[in-house]
């Protein structure tokens, strides 16, 4: 069960997550079960959840340590097993030492933390998922898929992307349609992280634009060298020295 913490009014909240019985409030008729219950026995995504009122914190953290919720209303308390994943764009410690987050709870949620890099930082993945999102397109517009070409690819490569993988979805829609956007992808940008050398740039390129044409040919030496028009000694060089083994693409 997922809940966005950043898109319920506040005073529904409260309902949302741990449901309420009939006559809690004015409106509630008829019993609603809860996100927390609901979930009961699988997951509980709690999504932005630095935007969760400062009075919920409390209640979401009593049902963490406890394992028990309460519907609004009732005085029954009901057992509940659930795994809950909070996901946040902030950095709750520092929330919290600004008292802009509850550190109790921020310190009940940080068992395991998982920091998803963003696309400007992993842009290997750039032409993979540029791709998949093109496949997409042609088969939800009945369209052809566009050839792209290296220039293209060079493109995606150096644009640091900052709507991420919802940005890519909406490049490869624009590829497929052939619509020009102003906020297309920018040659002129940086394509490796801050620090990185010239050399280190261009080695990610060329290794992304071999990538790419290995998987346009399932792997097949002799098409993708016809692709990229380069000579049978120096792909596999390349290969060796990118370390791309050619059984991904088959």
């Amino acid at each position: 069960m997922a809940i966005n913490c950043g898109g319920l009014p506040e005073a529904l909240f409260e309902s949302e997550l741990f449901g309420h019985e009939p006559g809690a409030f004015t409106s509630s008729a008829k019993r609603r079960i809860g996100k927390i219950e609901h979930a009961n026995g699988g997951t509980l995504l709690l999504d932005e959840i630095e935007t969760m009122p400062m009075v919920l914190q409390i209640k979401m953290l009593r049902v963490l340590q406890e394992r028990r919720v309460e519907r609004l209303g009732s005085n029954e308390e009901l057992p509940v097993n659930v795994r809950v994943i909070a996901a946040t764009k902030a950095d709750l410690r520092s929330l919290s030492e600004q008292h802009k987050f509850r550190g109790d709870l921020y310190y009940r949620l940080n068992v395991a933390t998982l920091q998803l890099p963003p696309l400007r930082e992993r842009r290997e993945d750039i032409a993979l998922l540029f791709e998949h999102f093109v496949a997409q397109a042609c088969s939800r517009y009945e369209r052809a898929a566009p050839e792209l070409s290296s220039q293209r690819l060079r493109e995606l490569m150096a644009h640091d992307w900052p709507g991420n993988v919802r940005e890519v979805r909406n490049a490869a829609d624009r590829f497929v349609l052939d619509i020009v956007s102003s906020e297309g992808v920018n040659p002129d940008a940086a394509i490796g992280p801050a620090g990185s050398s010239l050399a280190q740039q261009m080695d990610q390129v060329e290794k992304t634009l071999i990538e790419a044409a290995l998987r346009r040919c399932q792997g097949r030496v002799p098409a993708a060298m016809e692709l990229l028009g380069c000579a049978k000694k120096t792909l596999y060089d390349k290969l060796h020295r990118h370390a791309i083994e050619l059984e991904r693409f088959r």
